[in-house]
This record gives C-alpha cells, sequence and structure tokens, in this order.
C-alpha cells in the first residue's frame, strides 16, 4: 500500500467511513489505516466488510467492521454507539455511502427515486447528524462527502444529481451552523473514477463511459480510486485546517469543459504511481 502523505499523519485518530466496504471507501481506509488511524468501516454487506477488514489488517493497519445500512435510523444510532464503544472516540466521517442506477428521467418509479434519495442524501445527513450530535459537537471533528460531477445536471442519474446536489447545499449550511463547535465539512465532487462500482452497471453503459466521457477532460482518461482517496485525505488533514464548506473538483477538468479549448489526448496528466513523491 502506498501514499503520497507521510507517515503517521493521522496517528491515533478515528475514521468513521460510510460504503468502506470497496471501491473508493475501502481505499480511503487503506491510506488512512496506513498513516496511523484507526478506520471504522460501515456498510449493508457483512461479507466485504470483513473482507475489507483483512485487506486493512494484513497490511498492519487497525480496522473496525460495522454493519450499517444508513437508510435506518436505529442502524445508524447504533453503528455510531458501536463505533465510539470500540474505537473510544470519532475524529473524522467519511460520507463514502451511496448507489444509484442509471435510467432515464421519465422511466423512474417512486420505489426507486425514493431508495437513492434515501441512500445519497437523506442517509448522508443522518449520519453526519448522529456523529455530530455524539461526538463532533463536544470535541470538534472533520466530514467530507463523496459526490459526484453533478455541476452541470446528470443525465440519466438525474436522482442521484438531485440527492448529491442537496449533500452539497448541506455541506455549506452543516459548515456554517457548526463552524462554531470546531467542525469543518466539505465535499469532494469526482468525476468518472475507474472503481470497483462500475461493475454494477451493464456493459454497454460502462463500455460509453469508457469510450465517450474521458475525452471530455483534460487528463484524457479516468480517474482512480487513489486519486480521490488523497483528495479526501487532504481535505481531513491539518494542511485544510482553514478550508469548510467548499466542494473540490476531482475530475480531471471534466466540470470546465469548453467546446472552444476542448481536451487533447497526450501523455502528460498520468495517474498517482508508486512512484509519486511524498508530501
Amino acid at each position: 500500500m502506498n501514499t503520497i502523505y507521510k507517515p503517521n499523519l493521522f496517528a491515533n485518530k478515528v475514521a468513521l467511513i460510510t460504503g468502506g466496504g470497496t471501491g473508493i471507501g475501502l481505499r480511503t481506509a487503506r491510506e488512512l489505516a496506513s498513516l496511523g488511524a484507526t478506520v471504522i468501516l460501515a456498510s449493508r454487506k457483512a461479507d466485504n466488510l470483513h473482507k475489507a477488514a483483512d485487506i486493512i489488517k494484513n497490511e498492519g493497519g487497525k480496522a473496525i467492521p460495522i454493519v450499517c445500512n444508513i437508510r435506518e435510523e436505529e442502524s445508524i444510532k447504533k453503528c455510531v454507539e458501536e463505533a465510539v464503544d470500540k474505537a473510544g472516540t470519532i475524529d473524522f466521517l467519511v460520507n463514502n455511502g451511496g448507489g444509484q442506477f442509471p435510467s432515464p428521467a421519465e422511466s423512474f418509479t417512486l420505489k426507486g427515486w425514493n431508495a437513492v434519495i434515501e441512500t445519497n442524501l437523506t442517509g448522508t445527513f443522518f449520519i453526519t447528524q448522529e456523529v455530530f450530535n455524539k461526538v463532533f459537537k463536544h470535541k470538534g471533528g472533520a466530514v467530507v462527502s463523496v459526490l459526484a460531477d453533478i455541476r452541470n445536471g446528470f443525465p440519466l442519474l438525474s436522482h442521484t444529481g438531485a440527492a448529491r446536489a442537496g449533500v452539497e447545499n448541506l455541506t455549506k449550511s452543516l459548515a456554517n451552523e457548526w463552524g462554531k463547535y470546531g467542525v469543518r465539512i466539505n465535499a469532494i465532487a469526482p468525476g468518472i473514477i475507474n472503481s470497483s462500482g462500475m461493475d454494477n452497471y451493464a456493459p454497454e453503459f460502462r463500455s460509453h463511459i469508457f469510450n465517450n466521457v474521458i475525452k471530455n477532460n483534460q487528463a484524457w482518461r479516468l480517474g482512480t480510486e487513489e486519486e480521490v482517496a488523497a483528495s479526501i485525505l487532504f481535505l481531513l488533514s491539518p494542511a485544510a485546517s482553514y478550508i469548510t464548506g467548499i466542494t473540490l473538483a476531482v475530475d480531471g477538468g471534466e466540470s470546465i469543459y469548453s467546446p472552444l479549448s476542448p481536451p487533447v489526448k497526450n501523455n502528460k496528466h498520468l495517474p498517482f504511481t508508486d512512484d509519486s513523491e511524498q508530501c
């Protein structure tokens, strides 16, 4: 496990990560653990959680798996209570849990719409509220929520676009309300990331993304889990101590795309590698 950050940056810190069993959540957990943090992995699927915890422990880190469904209030309360009981406290919350499915807007059912809103917006708010009331209100803390590139709308995923736009606005509102308690709240908006989450989509949808979307960012490629995790760690770190209420685009420039100066394929924007310098 390689990281661009220096060792022990997060020594003696505790991070609760929703959706921590796979993909971006797991990569973020691995990096935090490699830098000294105890990571609490929260997700609905116990098998994924235990596999993820084993990966982290085999790398020398400390991981605590807790089954949690952020769509259920009681599950959230039990998760936070168990996390504090087992780890002693919570210093960081990473709202990475979420889910959606591609569909034209005219085809949504109420059940499908509600499932996505409850997971990506309602669940994100209430676990953040619970962590704040139980821990952060008394000692401060930092929150990072993982959104998506929703700046220009989110065609074929308008349900999750609406939900994540709500989280972006919550990020600003809560940063204002809770700043007096020493709580920083930020978000990141990844572009298209080559993560395990891609496996949830049909092959033709993935093919469209790989063949077309990469042409709309200046790096001319998909982002990596490592790059997203590095951005999350930055916003949790002391380097971001004067940053709150913002949404950081991690998209290779996709959100600033202009037909007046379209991206050109090149090899100058390579992804994070094991040879990257620590900072």
